[in-house]
């Protein structure tokens, strides 16, 4: 039976966090904050003490970077280590964050590297390669798993993107909502595609993006296009162990409800 999670951004007080997982039933999470945030704020062994009490297992750390713009129109240029006027900055707060993310004991970090070009000859895509190397040999060096959170790019793309970085330490978190919102994959057949590489899955749904739109819409668990009932089981047959872990990208009462929602459904697949 695979585990249920839930993501949650952690802050100052990061009891907060553990407490809202824990409140839905679930004990299992998604710990998620920018590297800017970890690094000049965050205290490691508070977060470790706060997730103890609380009982919640972190299962990986998502890491974000300031400035980035989650959509079609302004990503291209702001996310992850693609863009080159970031790459250097971002890979030493990346490496900084490996550290603080290894005192806690958290052997899977997860993130959106950005839109990796399709061609691999491009000179983006080359240099690309080479801050990945850098950054998962250093996770490695940890004791890390670093896995590629789906959306922006095309399955088979990121499958070669592994190939080409070959550090043997990498794997995929798939979102099958944003292979959704950013139009680039019907989820199963991503899951066909790299389904072997997967560690780590996001419970998120969503609908496609029209022509003149720059992002899909994300919307409640069961009311998009991602099919679950087909995508878990298929997904196991690849051997995916878990854990499924639930997002909703909305705050306040009604993302409370979606949660508690998405649990409904997702408990009988697991």
């Amino acid at each position: 039976m695979l585990k249920l999670g839930l993501i949650v951004s952690v802050s100052d007080e990061p009891k907060e966090a553990f407490e809202r997982v824990a409140e839905v039933g679930i004990f299992t999470c998604q710990l998620s904050c920018t590297a800017e945030q970890m690094v000049d704020r965050f205290d490691p062994q508070k977060i470790c003490k706060a997730a103890d009490q609380a009982q919640v297992e972190i299962s990986s750390f998502f890491l974000l970077f300031e400035g980035q713009v989650f959509n079609l129109k302004d990503g291209p240029s702001t996310m992850g280590f693609v863009p080159e006027k970031y790459r250097q900055k971002r890979l030493k707060l990346a490496k900084r964050f490996s550290d603080m993310v290894k005192e806690m004991g958290v052997r899977n970090i997860t993130s959106h590297v950005g839109f990796i070009p399709d061609d691999p000859e491009d000179p983006v895509y080359k240099g690309f390669i080479e801050a990945m190397k850098e950054y998962a040999d250093y996770c490695a060096g940890n004791g890390q798993v670093f896995c590629f959170e789906t959306g922006q790019e095309l399955p088979s793309t990121l499958k070669r993107t592994i190939s080409d970085v070959g550090t043997g330490n990498l794997g995929i978190n798939l979102d099958p909502a944003n292979l959704i919102l950013y139009g680039m994959a019907n989820p199963l057949d991503a899951a066909e595609i790299f389904g072997e590489y997967v560690r780590g899955f996001h419970a998120k749904d969503g609908l496609w993006p029209n022509r003149d739109e720059a992002l899909g819409h994300e919307v409640p668990l069961g009311e998009g296009r991602v099919n679950l009932r087909l995508l878990i089981p298929r997904l196991k047959e690849k051997g995916f162990t878990g854990p499924v872990t639930i997002e909703r990208e909305i705050t306040g009462s009604q993302q409370q409800a979606d949660i508690l929602k998405a649990k409904k459904i997702l408990e009988p697949l697991l």
